[in-house]
């Protein structure tokens, strides 16, 4: 008998289809839902009656009761398969008022037949067979509170049609027994009647969790695309902001570039102190925009998500070379040794992050370090390789060395650096901070003030090393003289063209200065190289109809040799020309490039001595 209870079987299919339309909808879809499982209990409490009445009861009272029942049962089929087929055509079509009070005339039906069977069948039976109608009217008293609790007034008169006729037959036994069980059952009853007030609480409840979870959701799918589309707008402003500082930085760079230059050789030109410390004022602002750009251009690339990890197999050595092709100049300049060890080690790990984060702290560590050495090292410690950068510069204070990854912080009360270093902007560390935290790399510091600095970052091993070139340190004095050198400029920019021009010839130097490779390329076709013979090719990057720096050094090397000393200068912060610049033997600068670090690179590729 519980079966009439239970859960929906095959016909609530159909009720699938339509969409939520109302309320009444829902609820008449639900109640037919069940019109499997109550056909079923209908014929399961059908047959148990006739089981137990058929031989104690007349046929005159037993065949129209069962017409009555059977007719009944085929009405509840025919109205389920006519609601099946009117759902199917669509919702829209369906009057729910309608099929809703045929399904209440029928379970009305229903009830007041399970009360005529209590009514003729009690006095046919005895004993085990009275127990048996009682039970099973009960049961289905009992198994339609699922259904119709949430419509108190309906069930109320299910359950007088169904089981007061059967108490009413009871007590017109006339005996102390039948009043005694028409009593309890009339408690059973209105027990049943009170527990099915409670389930229409508790469910009552339940829906009205239901609504608000389903508000919470939608609520939450409203926040959800809010929150979307502002990551979106986000992302968008992210590369806004990344293309702007991009743009802003290379174009920035051409006016500073010049400037510089002629400042520097303003001061050529004059001995007069106060422009001398103008001069000096005007380099060390350039310089300092430089590093602001470079700077604030890899933050923002790595806030914008810019930067992705790419772990592959790298060869330490091809690193320190690169960090050779860029210190050694600066280091040859501040009379520093710059030491490189462990190229013969591989690690897992991005080649660019690794690159830029030593980049950041071999930088650091030249500009802070006035006497001794600059080492770069890498070395196995158990599962693991540690890259260092050891400097025995001014050291950091232990109250100190927990905030210098903070962004714009700067160690108070440094001692002053050198004149024609950039103190810096509080960057660096951040920088290397988050790109070693974005590989998942453990970056440490231990430092000493007055004996030096010394960071860590440790990276998991890769193949098999390979054999690297040794690093070759650089010593070398400032001061700088050209007399007697010829050096060509390719330059397709006037103003700077112009400042290098009248600095060079200021230190002394012959200079034939072109806006082209092919006015270059001419010039060189025109010169006989027993004769002229350049000492150093100082070319820009971008030059007229997409040609570059590179051009010009194939074509003036075509001409007077393999050998010809070369220097590109570009306003672009990618590493993207390191790997050409050891294939083709040229140094990089990136624009603004100030004096002291054109002094610096021409030194060291001349190797030029103070004096004269």
């Amino acid at each position: 008998m519980s079966a009439v209870a239970a859960a929906p079987a095959e016909s609530a299919a159909p009720a699938q289809e339509p969409a939520r339309h109302s309320a009444l909808g829902e609820q008449v879809l639900a109640v037919y839902a069940y019109t499997t499982a109550t056909l079923l209990g209908l014929a399961a409490g059908f047959g148990m009656l006739v089981m137990l009445f058929w031989a104690s009861t007349p046929w005159a009272v037993m065949l129209p009761w069962a017409l009555l029942f059977v007719g009944l049962w085929a009405a509840r089929v025919v109205l389920a398969q006519a609601f099946r087929r009117v759902v199917r055509r669509g919702a829209g079509s369906v009057d729910w008022e309608r099929w809703h009070l045929y399904w209440k005339a029928l379970t009305l039906a229903s009830g007041a037949t399970w009360g005529l069977s209590g009514w003729i069948f009690y006095q046919h039976g005895q004993g085990i067979q009275q127990t048996g109608l009682i039970v099973v009217i009960y049961t289905f008293c009992i198994a339609v509170v699922p259904v119709l609790s949430n419509q108190p007034r309906l069930f109320l008169a299910y359950v007088m049609l169904g089981f007061a006729p059967l108490i009413v037959r009871i007590a017109t036994g006339g005996d102390a027994f039948s009043y005694q069980l028409a009593g309890m059952l009339l408690i059973i009853i209105t027990l049943t009647t009170v527990l099915a007030r409670n389930y229409r609480q508790a469910l009552q409840r339940v829906i009205d969790l239901k609504l608000q979870a389903d508000g919470l959701l939608d609520q939450l799918r409203i926040e959800k695309q809010a929150a979307e589309e502002a990551r979106r707008e986000a992302e968008v402003a992210n590369r806004a902001k990344t293309q702007f500082f991009t743009a802003a930085s290379h174009d920035l760079r051409q006016p500073l570039h010049a400037m510089g230059l002629f400042a520097e050789a303003l001061r050529q030109r004059t001995h007069e102190p106060e422009v001398a410390n103008l001069v000096n004022s005007i380099n060390a602002s350039v310089d300092a925009l430089e590093g602001l750009f470079s700077e604030l251009l890899d933050i923002t690339r790595i806030d914008s998500g810019g930067v992705q990890v790419d772990p592959q197999p790298v060869q330490i050595g091809d690193i320190l070379r690169k960090l050779r092709l860029h210190f050694e100049p600066t280091a040859f300049e501040k009379g520093l040794a710059l030491r490189l060890r462990g190229g013969q080690h591989v690690v897992h790990a991005d080649p660019l992050l690794v690159e830029r984060i030593l980049r950041n702290l071999v930088s650091n560590a030249i500009r802070y370090t006035n006497d001794g050495t600059v080492l770069v090292s890498a070395r196995r410690r158990g599962g693991r390789v540690l890259l260092q950068v050891w400097d025995t510069g001014l050291g950091i204070r232990p109250e100190e060395q927990a905030r210098i990854f903070e962004e714009f912080y700067q160690v108070p009360n440094t001692p002053a650096v050198a004149a024609h270093q950039r103190k810096g902007l509080g960057l660096g560390l951040a920088i290397v901070k988050r790109l070693a935290d974005l590989m998942n790399a453990p970056l440490t510091l231990r430092s000493t003030p007055g004996e030096g600095t010394v960071f860590t970052l440790e990276l998991p091993p890769g193949e098999k090393p390979r054999a690297a070139p040794a690093a070759v340190p650089g010593k070398g004095p400032l001061g700088l003289t050209l007399h007697g050198r010829l050096i060509v400029v390719v330059e397709d920019e006037p103003a700077v063209r112009s400042g290098i021009e009248v600095l060079l010839q200021g230190w002394g130097a012959d200079v034939a200065a072109f806006d082209s490779v092919a006015e270059a390329t001419d010039w060189a076709g025109r010169s006989d190289p027993s004769q002229v013979r350049p000492s150093l090719l100082i070319a820009d990057y971008r030059l007229e109809s997409g040609r570059s720096g590179i051009d010009a050094i194939v074509a003036l090397r075509e001409r007077f040799g393999a050998a010809l000393p070369a220097i590109v200068v570009t306003g672009s912060t990618m590493s993207t020309l390191d790997r050409e610049a050891q294939e083709k033997d040229f140094h990089l600068l990136i624009k603004p490039v100030v004096p002291n670090k054109l002094r610096a690179m021409i030194a060291f590729k001349l190797g030029v001595k103070a004096g004269a």
